[in-house]
């Protein structure tokens, strides 16, 4: 190490400085540098001043994690680094770094005599770095496809040597998505390939290019840039125009950094995904850098990368000035790629720092939140179809001692009469922590396999836990099958070593073509002993107790950019396979990191397909686009802690726009001991979650929601009404797996011209109408939500509230009671209160009409066995029925059905027995009729104000219904 020693004199504050400049400045420095510092310990006292912010370094250096530096904080003119006694200048890696992005140089200033030295200059200035448009060429006379070749205009050194020709591709694939590429001209790189993510690129020739409402322009300046804007309105929905006063907008490809930037309208777009992250908000905030890196990183940290990575956003648009654009007008961004990247969000600017791989953006026109997420799972594939008991309650725990705790468990729930499907079980359960193995004391297989048959007789079912990690051991046949099959990831010509549970393992390669056979083949000998309802993997990002050394002379290990892992610029390979590690076809960890979790999971997913013959059902902590056409998501270790109560819900809304409606946090909260209020509380969100579990830490107290006696009130009253409300869920699966929409919905979807849904964090929407308004803060007994305009009806007790325009409205939140709010235009299709699902499928429908000032209301119920492969496909079983209301020139309502495959429905004898009408007319705000409709016959009634029940009602073939 290298010291700047140099004497202070008097030791006061202020006598020298040590200025970094950044580059955006452009400061004309001398190359007089007389000492050169090899940045590379901690500086012993610091602070940081600049002219907007003032911030104060600890003793090693680092800052608070409450106010991190730059670039999170945007740029600033010069920061100073301040020291009363400089006996010795060294500096973290972590801020090395950020001097080596964001600085042209780093100089020594005494601003008593007013002299400075340069003690360390940049290599150069990223100003300058950027391409031109040497040739247009178009593709074909459709004019839906483009192809510009980039020149390099100057070259930069840092970050390594920049790649000289480009070539960028523009197609319109349909007249909703726009695709703009850019990659090397000369040598194929690393891109994700059609046999892991299947996705229709051929352009499709039933449009013309003026059906797509998204415009592509290429902007031959000097640097180059592109926008997209609308057709429509003309309104900018990309623009890579750089800055020529801001480096960090100039685009930039290498091999392992691509820079790509773009305006925004600036207090105009509100822009929501980019994760995986834990958030205290759903729309994203101005100033953050968001780090795409799966990791295994608790999510009670917030802000933090944790365990997937989803490069889509969506941005809802406020209306323009000129009135052309809309309130809510909606398109998407995906940048398909599976490298690690930083994220940086202003407000008025987005920009990718991304760490290899291509450019290769996806633009979805919308102009409906709704149409967004239609034409991006369109593309990257539907979401799963979901069992219909996994919309039941689950019960999980990480360290249930032995079966009998197990029975325990279940009993507990039967004897207090709360609801429960399925009960889980986490590593405990296994031999010495190894997959695909029970522990012959604690957890043997005959008790294992009656507790198993004992769930299953009661509409019960059973999920247990696997991890990636495979035990090396030569007496494990799970181990010595993927050895002789060669599926173990390499490095340097070996199966990888890493650590987790079970002390030493390997771990499977599922980018190797024989890695699914050999998965479901241990799937399947497992499922011969005990068979289990639905797999549960975790520590898939992958997550490896150690970290490995990097490889000497690679940077694939440690790139020179360092994305902000962990919030720290730590090496990408902490705690993980190492990127220098080689998958098959020598493709490396580096480029598929970010894919192991959604490739395990989609080998499960057939696994279970293929034995099992139903529906399966997979649960994957680490997840990246797609991942949702395979499985479902929890979001990972949170707190039992109020925060992380109310962190549930953005971290719930966001995985519904990446394309995993069926998501859902551990109830009462996994790490730490929660308490008897936080859980009440919790169990009256988590029963309207999509996917609704209550789930621990070894070291956590009990939970189980019949602990306390509060909490089992309250789980009674709410898990009473989310099963009722379980054709609701089960018919928003279908809508998610035919279109894409989310379960759990923001506001916004349903509300797009209202721009004050935009901000909202603390409520949700089931479905179109249902919305769940929730005590997020300890000893409330109150709560202010957000209505938008309309009649809404609580769903307890039916009572009604009115807004003739959207405001917040304090509602009366006692210790038991939650508020649940449906929208009028709604019709929902309500059964019967029960312990498991399977006991509710056999109850008798209630058809619940909420009149509007629009005088109809609409809604719709899919039905199906809950467990067949495919949801709502050609020749299956199932019945899908629309129901209609409108009101007649008489002031009666007019109640209708149509009825698609209803012989399904018929066959299982589901009946309608029961209406209610809330808001027919100011005198009957409730009217309920007993009636006895096969729900699989279409019908036509009619409802008087002054009746209760129906006068005259005639199915549609008019034959008369008496009851």
């Amino acid at each position: 190490m290298v010291h700047s020693t140099i004497d202070s004199g008097d030791g006061a504050w202020g006598r020298w400085r040590i200025l970094a400049f950044p580059n955006s400045c452009n400061v004309a420095l001398e190359e007089a540098a007389i000492n050169r510092i090899a940045m590379n310990e901690t500086v012993q006292v610091a602070q940081v001043v600049c002219p907007l912010e003032k911030y104060t370094m600890n003793n090693k250096g680092a800052f608070p994690s409450s106010r991190p530096l730059a670039p999170t904080v945007g740029f600033f003119p010069k920061w100073e680094y301040r020291t009363p006694h400089l006996l010795a200048l060294s500096i973290t890696p972590s801020v090395r770094d950020l001097i080596i992005r964001t600085c042209d140089a780093l100089f020594l200033e005494d601003d008593l005599v007013g002299t400075s030295t340069i003690i360390w200059k940049g290599r150069a200035s990223r100003i300058h770095v950027s391409y031109f448009v040497q040739s247009v060429n178009s593709s074909d006379s459709s004019g839906k496809t483009l192809t510009v070749n980039l020149g390099l205009i100057n070259s930069s050194s840092v970050y390594g040597p920049d790649i000289s020709n480009l070539t960028l591709y523009v197609s319109y694939e349909t007249k909703d998505r726009l695709r703009v590429r850019i990659t090397d001209s000369t040598q194929q790189r690393w891109e994700i390939p059609q046999e892991i993510i299947p996705r229709q690129n051929q352009t499709s020739q039933n449009f013309s290019v003026t059906d797509n409402d998204l415009v592509f322009t290429l902007r031959n300046t000097t640097p180059f840039g592109f926008t997209i804007t609308r057709r429509s309105t003309n309104d900018t929905v990309f623009d890579t125009t750089p800055n020529p006063s801001d480096p960090n907008t100039t685009f930039i490809f290498k091999d392992q950094y691509i820079q790509l930037s773009s305006s925004l309208p600036n207090n105009r777009s509100s822009l929501y995904g980019l994760g995986e992250h834990t958030k205290s908000t759903f729309k994203i905030l101005a100033n953050q850098m968001l780090t795409l890196w799966a990791a295994d990183i608790a999510s009670v940290n917030p802000d933090l990368n944790l365990y997937g990575s989803h490069p889509f956003y969506m941005d809802v648009r406020s209306p323009s000035g000129d009135g052309r654009v809309k309130a809510g007008t909606t398109h998407g961004v995906l940048l398909l790629n599976s490298n690690g990247m930083d994220v940086n969000y202003t407000g008025d600017r987005v920009t990718y720092n991304v760490i290899g791989g291509v450019v290769d953006l996806y633009f979805f026109a919308g102009p409906t939140p709704e149409s967004v997420m239609d034409q991006y799972t369109e593309l990257i594939g539907r979401p799963a179809p979901m069992p219909y008991w996994s919309f039941g309650f689950h019960q999980c725990k990480y360290g249930y001692k032995n079966v009998s705790d197990l029975e325990g468990v279940v009993a507990g729930y039967a004897n207090a009469s709360i609801p429960l499907d399925v009960m889980w079980t986490d590593i405990d359960y296994m031999d010495a922590y190894k997959d695909f193995t029970l522990d012959p004391v604690n957890f043997p297989l005959d008790k294992m396999q009656n507790f198993t048959n004992t769930l299953h007789q009661n509409g019960q079912k059973y999920v247990v836990i696997l991890d990636p990690g495979i035990s090396i051991n030569d007496s494990y046949g799970s181990y010595t099958r993927g050895k002789e099959a060669d599926i173990y990831i390499k490095r340097d010509g070996i199966p990888y070593q890493g650590n987790v549970w079970p002390g030493d393992v390997y771990f499977p390669d599922f980018v190797h073509p024989q890695s699914e056979p050999y998965w479901e083949n241990e799937i399947k000998l497992f499922l011969e002993q005990l068979p289990v309802d639905g797999l549960w993997i975790d520590m898939n990002e992958v997550s490896n107790f150690q970290t490995s050394a990097p490889t000497p002379n690679s940077t694939l290990d440690d790139p020179l950019y360092k994305i902000n892992d962990s919030g720290g610029h730590r090496p990408i390979l902490s705690k993980t396979i190492p990127g220098s590690a080689l998958h098959y076809g020598n493709v490396t960890e580096y480029n598929v990191h970010n894919l192991y979790g959604m490739l395990q999971a989609k080998a499960t997913n057939k696994a279970l397909t293929n034995v099992t013959g139903k529906r399966p059902f997979v649960l994957s902590r680490s997840t990246f686009v797609s991942s949702g056409k395979y499985a479902a998501h929890w979001t990972g270790d949170n707190g039992a802690r109020w925060n992380d109560l109310a962190y549930s819900i953005p971290g719930i809304l966001n995985f519904g726009l990446f394309g995993v409606p069926m998501v859902g946090a551990d109830i009462c909260g996994f790490i730490g001991d929660t308490n008897e209020e936080l859980c009440r509380r919790w169990i009256q969100v988590g029963a309207f979650y999509p996917f609704s579990r209550d789930h621990s830490d070894k070291n956590s107290i009990r939970q189980e929601l019949y602990v306390w006696e509060s909490v089992a009130a309250s789980a009674k009253k709410v898990l009473g009404l989310r099963y009722r409300l379980l054709p609701l869920y089960y018919t928003s699966m279908y809508q998610a797996h035919k279109n894409g929409t989310p379960i759990a919905r923001p506001l916004f979807f349903s509300f797009p011209e209202d721009t004050n849904t935009y901000d909202i964090s603390s409520q949700f929407l089931i479905g179109k109408g249902v919305m769940v308004s929730p005590v997020l803060q300890q000893g409330a007994t109150s709560v202010e939500a957000y209505f938008p305009a309309g009649n809404w009806y609580d769903l307890f007790n039916y009572t009604s509230l009115s807004v003739d325009t959207g405001k917040n409205v304090t509602l009366d939140a006692p210790p038991d009671h939650i508020n649940v709010h449906v929208h009028e235009g709604n019709i929902l299709a309500l059964q019967g209160e029960a312990l498991t699902t399977q006991a509710a499928r056999n109850t008798s429908f209630e058809l619940l009409v909420v009149i509007g000032s629009s005088n109809e209301s609409a809604g719709e119920v899919f039905l199906d066995d809950g467990e067949e492969l495919e949801m709502g496909g050609e020749g299956g079983k199932w019945s899908f029925v629309r129901f209609h209301s409108a009101r007649a020139q008489n002031g009666s309502l007019i109640l209708s059905s149509n009825v698609e495959n209803g012989d399904f429905a018929l066959s299982q004898g589901w009946i309608i027995d029961k209406i209610t009408v809330l808001g027919l007319d100011k005198d009957h705000a409730k009217v309920e009729s007993s009636v006895s409709l096969p729900i699989g016959k279409e019908f036509e009634l009619e409802l008087k104000p002054n009746q209760t029940v129906t006068k005259t009602l005639f199915s549609r073939d008019h034959s008369l219904i008496k009851f």
